[in-house]
């Protein structure tokens, strides 16, 4: 018996699938339509294989327009915008009829001209320019002999041969999900959680010195040289929402990247991506900050690697949801302003780089990863030689305010006094630098000087009522009561709520005159 287009059917199949990475996504239970997507290449056509003799070429035209049809339908389940299809027949003979000229042009598919099939028709007698019609196509030249006879075993072989290796490369699929356990995951949850609660034991973890102390982000101190601070800020959290938030991020991401990259590559991506996303904000935000949202964004960063080498395998599982939580939550960073996005975006760059450096587990690509690392390195060597040399050139002025409130707070007037003259001294500082200069000198005893940054203060900012009470006080300790009671009147006009400053004004009023008659 005859069986050469059976065999050829599931010859081409295996090349497909053997040679080309292509996957079934359909065999219908005749097993003579086989539907096969390849992998990791996202402009591969989905191939159509049919073994079918046709009588008519009107009968092929129908069938043709249903493969449009049925691949519509694929396009919308796989998300793509566009599918081509090439349509491949193995028939013993062709149409009697004339057929040609309805296999010269892609058919497109009507309602919404998504959908092309390019079609070839392989025949007995016709198979050498059938295979080279087909190469076009594909744009991949391939051949195989063909003897004149093929028994039921041969065919039987070649499509368990086909089919054991589609299984083999499913099973292979599912490996890429099982190269680790989440135990790096839960450890990181339990940390935070723990980190948390001793925050809340020594002072709070919405307390501005207790997360500095325990090693929240915070650029003067970097600038001083604490270079730990890039790495402590992924284990805290400022409030209890902030920790929830994150530590349910954490459950549901963290399982599927650790599973993907293995335990010891998730360690690293994780530490990577939150140190990454710490620089980002070192750089571009000079406010304290704290939380693993950076880590977290490198989990997303890490999952968009996996997609970027698996497009397919990715789109097909988890991709929709991860690309719609991760849209989310740029979004939100980038129109709440109390989120680092810096950071965000930062741990996002980071995680995907990670990925890259470190690849898959028992999968290797040295070039590739080599370019992975050469890019990580300058990036994280310039972004610290750029945030650094900032720093050098003067600093942020916000930066130096949050470092002499805090020396402020713990009531370090000389360390706040020195950080705020040399920020003044090499640029030109705002009314509230002038403003905390002075609460410093007062504090210190040195009136002469408060005074005089108070008058800079009101050159700046004439509204400013806290600098004319101040300097009403400093007035009326050197007994001059009428500059006094003129700078108090002018604080109690700016702010009639507070009533200090009604008071002192009402005060220096009634000891005027006495001071007029004494002189």
């Amino acid at each position: 018996m005859n069986n050469r287009e059976d065999y050829i059917f599931w010859r081409l199949a295996y090349f497909f699938i053997s040679e080309q990475g292509y996957r079934i996504i359909q065999l219908f239970e005749n097993q003579k339509e086989l539907w096969l997507e390849r992998l990791e290449n996202k402009k591969a056509p989905v191939v159509r294989l049919l073994r079918q003799d046709f009588d008519w070429s009107n009968n092929l035209q129908r069938d043709i327009e249903f493969t449009a049809s049925n691949g519509e339908k694929v396009r919308k389940q796989l998300g793509h915008v566009e599918l081509s299809i090439v349509n491949i027949y193995i028939s013993q003979f062709p149409p009697v009829d004339e057929y040609q000229f309805r296999l010269e042009h892609p058919f497109i598919f009507p309602q919404g001209n998504k959908t092309s099939v390019s079609s070839v028709l392989i025949t007995r007698d016709q198979y050498e320019s059938g295979f080279k019609s087909l190469s076009t196509i594909v744009e991949r030249e391939f051949s195989f002999p063909i003897h004149d006879e093929y028994s039921e075993q041969d065919v039987y072989a070649q499509k368990k041969a086909t089919l054991d290796f589609a299984v083999q490369m499913a099973k292979k699929e599912k490996e890429i999900f099982t190269n680790g356990k989440p135990f790096f995951t839960y450890f990181f949850m339990i940390i935070q959680v723990a980190v948390f609660l001793l925050l809340e034991l020594q002072g709070g973890s919405t307390n501005t010195s207790t997360l500095i102390k325990f090693g929240a982000k915070f650029n003067p101190y970097i600038y001083d040289g604490e270079w730990w601070r890039f790495i402590t800020p992924i284990f805290l959290h400022i409030g209890f929402l902030h920790l929830t938030m994150n530590t349910l991020a954490l459950y549901f991401l963290g399982p599927a990247v650790e599973r993907i990259f293995g335990n010891i590559r998730f360690l690293f991506i994780y530490l990577f991506a939150g140190i990454s996303g710490v620089i980002a904000s070192f750089i571009f935000s000079p406010n304290i900050s704290a939380g693993a949202s950076g880590a977290i964004f490198g989990c997303f960063g890490a999952l968009l690697y996996f997609a970027l080498i698996y497009p397919k395998l990715f789109f097909r599982t988890m991709g929709p949801s991860v690309i719609t939580v991760l849209v989310f939550n740029l979004i939100f960073g980038f129109t709440v302003s109390i989120v680092d996005n810096a950071g965000h975006l930062g741990g996002l760059a980071g995680g995907f780089l990670a990925a890259g450096i470190l690849h898959f587990p028992k999968k290797k690509k040295p070039f590739l990863q080599l370019i992975f690392l050469l890019v990580s390195a300058a990036i994280i060597y310039g972004s610290l030689y750029y945030g650094f040399r900032h720093s050098e050139s003067g600093g942020n002025e916000s930066s130096t305010m949050m470092l002499a409130q805090e020396y402020i707070k713990q009531e370090n007037y000389e360390q706040a006094y020195d950080v705020l003259t040399t920020y003044a001294e090499s640029n030109k500082p705002s009314a509230e630098v002038y403003f905390a200069l002075s609460f410093i000198e007062i504090k210190l005893g040195e009136l002469k000087e408060a005074k005089s940054h108070l008058l800079q203060v009101i050159e700046l900012d004439p509204d400013l009522p806290e600098a004319y009470y101040n300097l009403a006080l400093i007035y009326l300790e050197e007994n001059d009561i009428l500059n006094a009671k003129e700078n108090a009147e002018k604080a109690a006009e700016r702010r009639p709520s507070q009533q200090e400053y009604a008071e002192l004004a009402e005060e220096l009023n009634r000891l005027l005159p006495s001071s007029d008659e004494g002189e």
